[in-house]
């Protein structure tokens, strides 16, 4: 059992949004890295799932860093496909991360499983798997999920990835109309970070 308090650590992702939502659940006392500031490529990820995909840049990065990584695996699954993108979410954005690419491919993916899908409440969740690693290998993972639906349009300016079409369950906005504390109180990554906040 770890119970040393990590201080500095390595973010393990190079996007923008994750990283700035990370950043924000993170206390402000904490030194941060990134693969970028220390100049590291990253690994394949050729994990079967989120939780597979995280440890593979937590291991790593911490062993590239010789710090403690934590490192992130998160995406949307939708029933109607399958739970696809799933693990792919960000590789159906193509190489230079453009989401709208990803977004149109959700509604026409969408629309040939079911021509009448904006007429339904079709079911969808952000996983996200968070995985700290300690260089000496030591490393644990937890999950956290948010249940929800597909908007039948983009909606929301705000946030970032598959924020504006996605509707939390009970709620009648998407991520991307929520302001981000609000969005913070409930989403996958928030509620994967409560289970590791007490290492930090």
């Amino acid at each position: 059992m770890i119970n040393k308090k990590i201080i500095s650590l390595i973010v393990g992702t190079n996007n923008p949004g994750k990283l700035r939502e990370i950043k924000a659940l993170l206390p402000n006392n904490l030194k941060i890295y990134t693969p970028k500031s220390l100049k590291l490529k990253s690994p394949k990820e050729n994990g079967k799932t989120f939780n597979e995909n995280s440890l593979i840049k937590a291991k790593f990065f911490s062993k590239k860093a010789n710090m403690v990584c934590l490192a992130d695996d998160s995406g949307l699954e939708i029933d109607l496909l399958n739970k696809n993108p799933g693990i792919f979410s960000s590789r159906w954005a193509g190489a230079k991360g453009n989401f709208d690419i990803a977004i149109k491919k959700v509604f026409k993916e969408l629309s040939r499983k079911n021509k009448n899908w904006k007429n339904k409440r079709v079911k969808a969740r952000f996983v996200c798997a968070l995985s700290i690693c300690w260089p000496s290998g030591k490393n644990i993972s937890r999950i956290g999920k948010i249940e929800g639906f597909i908007s039948y349009k983009k909606i929301g300016k705000n946030g970032f990835g598959y924020d504006p079409i996605f509707i939390p369950k009970g709620s009648k906005i998407t991520f991307a109309q929520m302001l981000p504390r609000e969005k913070f109180k409930i989403d996958h990554r928030s509620k994967a970070f409560k289970k590791i906040k007490k290492f930090f």
